[in-house]
């Protein structure tokens, strides 16, 4: 102990200053990762050719002289609208419905929570295609429910705008519900609790602490949820249909345009790559990292 002290370093007076006696040394690249080996760069390589030349290919083949036209078109700018009425509806619902859907899984003990947690999160592995064909046995004219809705308010949900917003929900409210979910659950409950101790009431704790802690994960689920709703396509012409002007959606606008003009669907669907892009670019530093 006393060859430790003697080595410190001292102040004027004699006494050692409080100086650490170990200090790590500063991260530095290891051979391993300048120099990876041949056999990781291959695959590595092909993998990402799989996801860049698609990008190339779009790049190359998009007629930029008459883009401004292809997306000022009738079709194309009925296609644009609608997405975007639909997608803003449908994240608005994701936030009033997935975030207390997210806060009863995590903070209650109602039983079958876990069921409950499967159900909600079904449709992010769902083939979309699959959700809608339950949409329509669910919300459908002839549906388990859609009937009764129909016959009560005359209101027809399927085949209508209704029922595209309806579908970027379904698809489109698990990404809320997975973001609020993994937020709500690393929120430390003595700051919610020292709060209730002060004689705050169930819901000012819930509006002035709790979501103030998981702003960060409430806005990458509501920014995520609009990405999924807006390139939904499976559910939404299954349940909805492909009429345009009430439900071709941009996705929908796409698939036609290919049989038609494929000059109109490749600046549409560069509409759709530019916002995705956006989207993982503003939530890079939350998930991946500085870029």
């Amino acid at each position: 102990m006393s060859q430790l002290t003697t080595e410190l370093p001292h102040d004027g007076a004699g006494s050692p200053n409080p100086a650490p006696l170990w200090t790590a040394p500063a991260p530095r690249s290891s051979p391993w990762t300048r120099r990876p080996p041949v056999i990781l760069v291959i695959p590595a390589t092909i993998g990402a050719a799989l996801f860049v030349l698609p990008l190339l290919g779009l790049l190359v083949k998009a007629p930029w002289e008459q883009i401004g036209t292809l997306l000022a078109a009738p079709e194309a700018r009925d296609a644009l609208w609608l997405s975007l009425v639909c997608s803003l509806s449908a994240t608005i619902l994701c936030v009033l419905l997935g975030v207390p859907l997210a806060w009863v899984q995590q903070r209650t003990t109602l039983p079958g929570r876990s069921v409950l947690r499967a159900i909600t999160t079904l449709p992010v592995v769902l083939p979309p295609v699959a959700g809608g064909v339950a949409l329509l046995y669910a919300f459908g004219g002839r549906g388990l429910f859609g009937w009764l809705f129909n016959r009560d308010t005359g209101i027809q949900l399927a085949f209508t705008t209704t029922g595209v917003i309806i579908a970027e929900t379904f698809v489109a409210m698990p990404f809320m519900v997975l973001s609020m979910s993994g937020a709500l659950q690393s929120v430390d409950h003595r700051i919610e609790e020292a709060a209730r101790t002060f004689g705050a009431s169930r819901w000012t704790v819930f509006w002035r602490v709790t979501l103030p802690l998981v702003r960060p994960s409430l806005i990458a689920g509501t920014v995520l949820s609009w990405a999924r709703a807006l390139g939904e396509f499976g559910a939404t012409i299954t349940f909805a249909g492909n009429f345009p002007g009430r439900t071709q959606t941009m996705p929908l606008a796409v698939y036609v345009a290919l049989e038609s003009n494929s000059d109109a669907a490749v600046a549409l669907s560069l509409v759709l790559v530019a916002v995705s892009l956006t989207i993982l670019i503003s939530l890079r530093r939350q998930w991946f990292g500085q870029l």
